[in-house]
């Protein structure tokens, strides 16, 4: 199963650990960045399906790494965590973009559901895609494999099929190899010397049958990356089960 990335941009180590561990209690893949320039960086780069915002961090503050944020990217969805409960902190975040605020301390129940609910209501919430379609080829990410139209078919690698998943969450968007790197196989690029996903996109027009010369499924985007092709429709899973309600994180005492 394909899962939604969140990532927790967050100071205090030991809130940012228990903010993680109960995300993926709750079924999501996450991603950890320790100040606001690193969260920013990871924000705009890693394939993040919604970012987990702390206030008062080194080298650059919340509100900054927000604005930042909804200039690169307007809607990626944010949720605002703080220990300050005052207003004008509130209003202040909502006003510079974000979805939503968490003041601590909080349960993981809550959180939970908060995160399930941004996502459901926005516009780059990216399905857990199970099916899509294509050219007369149906990729099945759940069964790993792709149904052609003469009723033939091929399987996919987990690894081709997460690539595959990735490309047809944002499609219409050229994808970097630097983002397939991080959001696929979980590896920071830089100084990274690596033909993985030209070699890993090559298997994957060779299995889909798209002509290497001239791919019209998996397409080139000179200087930027590989694109699905814009015809291709998804369909996400029937239903999603709801967090389980034993996940509990609470901020320390002081």
């Amino acid at each position: 199963m394909i899962r939604q990335r969140v990532l927790v941009v967050e100071d205090d180590a030991a809130i940012r650990r228990g903010i993680a561990d109960s995300l993926r209690f709750g079924g999501y893949e996450v991603s950890e960045s320790a100040d606001g320039e690193a969260g920013l960086t990871a924000a705009l780069t890693a394939g993040i399906d919604l970012v987990l915002l702390d206030v008062l961090m080194p080298k650059v503050d919340g509100f900054t790494v927000l604005t930042r944020l909804r200039a690169a990217r307007p809607s990626i969805p944010v949720i605002m965590l703080t220990a300050k409960g005052e207003e004008a902190d509130r209003v202040r975040g909502l006003r510079a973009g974000a979805d939503d605020y968490v003041v601590k301390p909080f349960g993981a129940t809550e959180l939970l559901a908060r995160v399930a609910a941004v996502l459901r209501r926005s516009p780059e919430r990216p399905d857990d895609i199970q099916q899509v379609t294509i050219a007369g080829r149906v990729i099945d990410l759940a069964r790993r494999e792709v149904r052609f139209a003469d009723g033939t078919t091929a399987l996919l690698s987990e690894r081709e099929a997460h690539t595959l998943a990735h490309l047809a969450r944002n499609r219409g968007r050229a994808i970097s190899r630097d983002e397939l790197l991080q959001s696929v196989w979980g590896l920071d690029p830089r100084g990274v010397q690596t033909r993985t996903v030209d070699m890993t996109i090559a298997r994957l027009r060779e299995l889909l049958r798209d002509d290497p010369q001239a791919p019209t499924v998996i397409t080139t985007v000179r200087a930027k990356g590989y694109m699905l092709a814009h015809d291709a429709s998804s369909s996400p899973p029937a239903s999603s089960a709801e967090p389980d309600p034993r996940a509990f994180y609470r901020e320390p005492a002081p």
